[in-house]
């Protein structure tokens, strides 16, 4: 009789439990940590990061001069102080970053190099099942019951970059901010940046000075602030030997009253603002510069996210000369350059793509409920935490007039409640639903295009949740209301279903 071969099966992968699973090691994932911590004490919990190390967006990008847009105050978390500039580089927020991990210790539940490939719900257990796949290409597998989903809103893979006629043809080299290459040498080169948001303005005057020229190629001009990268009454109170943590608190209110001030005053009376926004850059530019073709905007200000430029250094690299702004639209791609619909040509050695993002939701993950391949797009959202149909989940996305830290922090508060809560009732599940009370109700997208009309949401907004007419069921993208409308959550209205 012939022997019989066993064959070997492989074995599964070892699955671990915990309590909480974060998703991210940026700014949402650490801080989520944090207050995990200290506000569900006992509870395990890891964070999953797809990346080599914490910092997300701040590790992800590595673009010359790449800095914070908010100030540090309100983008900083509220129980770490911020002692440096305002407006901060990647490395500073990187080293506080560092600083919260470290002091409380918050390494031991970090594992880096997973990218999360799939989470599948399963109500018969109240889990959901993740699939990690490690840099060695091996797989780890861990089971939670609530996932916190802090990985952001965008793709940091790649950046999004049109397609414009003859790009293959360009003989020199064509980078996005977002995958910038650590060997790109740009001195004595002419660099075109294409874009006019807070990146490009960050980049070109970044690059200015070290290259032969550096041109903001815009199809149409932004907003922009201008002020001393420094806070007088910070400085004021360290001379006098304040604490740090009286000083971080103080000058956090004062940014957020002049804030919300300054946001209203866009609304009540935009021509005002425009033209004092306008004549900060006429002050800086001069009479002779076509400030009206360059930096005059078709939409009000803050229709679209309105960037800070510290110490004017945009307008001060323009007005040296190391540095200048078209206003135009691309006709095509040439070996030597750009040619314009204008006829203008713009000569160029290297061209950067500052033209934003791919909007994903979720992280790209494959979402399953019940075996069921979730529609992200077709649930509504809770006031942007929770998902009508997608049980024990909650997602960050901050604001988009404000710091993001701001909301992640009342996020973090809101799902520690949330766990607690679900603790003493004994459930082991929650979902988000329609009462009775919003039958009929009128649903819309994730953001208003009125309100806020960037190019990204418009080209990713399909893929967003949908938002209802009452507030608990939007994301208010305002930090003024959500700060007493938050903590007031009543975990024990209708919308929560507890099983």
């Amino acid at each position: 009789m012939a022997e019989t071969l066993a064959v070997a099966t492989p074995k599964a992968p070892p699955v671990e439990h915990v309590d909480v699973l974060i998703v991210g090691a940026g700014i949402s994932g650490i801080g989520g940590a944090y207050h995990l911590q200290e506000q569900c004490p006992g509870r395990s919990f890891l964070v999953l990061e797809a990346q080599d190390g914490f910092g997300g967006t701040w590790r992800t990008h590595r673009y010359p001069g790449i800095r914070s847009d908010s100030d540090l105050y309100t983008f900083g978390y509220r129980f770490k102080p911020w002692v440096g500039p305002p407006i901060a580089t990647a490395d500073e927020i990187l080293k506080y970053m560092d600083e919260v991990i470290v002091e409380n210790g918050l390494d031991r539940f970090i594992r880096y190099g997973h990218r999360i490939r799939s989470a599948r719900w399963d109500s018969g257990t109240s889990r959901w099942t993740i699939e990690a796949e490690r840099k060695d290409g091996s797989v780890a597998r861990f089971t939670t019951g609530f996932l916190w989903m802090c990985q952001g809103y965008y793709r940091h893979e790649e950046g999004y970059t049109p397609e414009w006629p003859g790009m293959a043809r360009f003989r020199g080299a064509i980078v996005h901010p977002q995958t910038w290459p650590d060997d790109l040498d740009y001195s004595g080169r002419r660099v075109v940046v294409i874009g006019s948001g807070a990146t490009a303005a960050t980049i070109l005057p970044a690059m200015a000075g070290n290259a032969a020229h550096v041109t903001m190629l815009q199809r149409s001009p932004t907003y922009f602030r201008t002020g001393r990268n420094g806070i007088d009454i910070a400085d004021e109170l360290r001379q006098l030997q304040i604490n740090e943590e009286w000083i971080h608190e103080i000058v956090r209110r004062k940014i957020l009253f002049e804030q919300a001030r300054f946001i209203d005053r866009t609304h009540n009376e935009p021509d005002t603002v425009k033209g004092e926004l306008l004549g900060q850059v006429r002050a800086l530019l001069g009479p002779d510069y076509d400030v009206d073709r360059h930096f005059n905007p078709r939409y009000r200000p803050w229709q679209q996210r309105l960037a800070f430029v510290p110490d004017a250094d945009l307008f001060r690299a323009i007005a040296a000369g190391d540095a200048s702004v078209v206003t135009d639209e691309i006709e095509t791609f040439t070996e030597t350059g750009i040619l314009l619909k204008s006829g203008a040509a713009l000569d160029a050695d290297i061209v950067v793509t500052a033209t934003g993002f791919h909007l994903n939701a979720l992280g790209d993950i494959d979402v399953t409920i019940d075996g069921e391949t979730l529609a992200f797009n077709e649930t509504v959202t809770y006031r942007g935490m929770m998902f009508t149909g997608v049980p024990n989940m909650a997602w960050v996305f901050g604001y988009i007039r404000a710091a993001w830290t701001l909301r992640a922090d009342m996020v973090a508060d809101f799902v520690c409640r949330l766990l607690n809560h679900m603790e003493e009732r004994q459930a082991r599940r929650v979902d988000v639903a329609l009462r009775p009370e919003d039958a009929g109700m009128q649903l819309g997208p994730w953001l208003d295009p009125e309100e806020f009309s960037s190019g990204y949401v418009a080209r990713g907004q399909h893929v967003l949740p949908r938002s209802g007419d009452k507030p608990e069921w939007r994301h208010e993208h305002d930090y003024w209301a959500e700060k007493d409308a938050l903590p007031a959550i009543d975990l024990t209205d209708k919308a929560f279903v507890y099983r």
